[in-house]
């Protein structure tokens, strides 16, 4: 590996755009990481329609930047050595996918590979409620070794704006990476008076 740790970001077309470009934001701000990101044309809808952002936006805030159909990228081998992958947020049709083992975009295809080599893969899932379906497919990625992550707020450190809870969760993810970023942790609750 590199001396930069390398963290692979898919983008997919689930809602919560805005957790993407977060978790971008706080990665830019730590130079012993490096990001490789994918959006798939689904998730290039949702950031325009959601954050009035284009595709080239979220492209320079990643150190590097692949074709949702490049399989054949350094992403696409367990060979190219990353510490591991998020998807966010994720779709149903990419857990799905992951969930059966079908490869056929660079976003499944790394997140394939990251499963194979016994990397980190945690997938932000975006939908509610959920069905069989569904929850089967999480569960099939959980017996592969995936961490199913959804993109729940946490209310115990009193946001005060949108951005405050999506940073909370970007950092809680990151954790999960043993990528440390600036924000409150939870440290046990208080009795009054203390």
């Amino acid at each position: 590996m590199t001396a930069r740790r390398r963290l692979v970001i898919g983008v997919t077309g689930a809602t919560g755009a805005i957790y993407a470009l977060r978790m971008l934001h706080a990665l830019r701000a730590l130079p012993e990481v490096e990001s490789h990101l994918v959006i798939s044309p689904a998730g290039v809808l949702n950031i325009k329609y959601e954050l009035g952002l284009g595709r080239n936006d979220l492209h320079a805030l990643a150190d590097h930047v692949y074709s949702f159909r490049d399989v054949g990228s350094a992403l696409a081998s367990g060979g190219f050595a990353t510490a591991g992958m998020v998807v966010v947020p994720c779709s149903m049709r990419t857990l799905a996918a992951v969930a059966h083992g079908l490869s056929d975009n660079l976003v499944t295809r790394a997140a394939d590979v990251t499963l194979k080599e016994r990397r980190r893969l945690v997938l932000m899932v975006r939908e509610t409620p959920l069905n069989l379906a569904h929850l089967r497919n999480m569960t099939a990625v959980t017996e592969m070794g995936g961490v199913i992550f959804p993109p729940l707020p946490a209310f115990y450190h009193h946001p005060k704006t949108l951005e405050e809870m999506v940073d909370h969760t970007v950092a809680r993810v990151l954790e999960l990476f043993d990528i440390a970023v600036p924000g409150p942790h939870w440290e046990g609750m208080q009795a009054p008076g203390d």
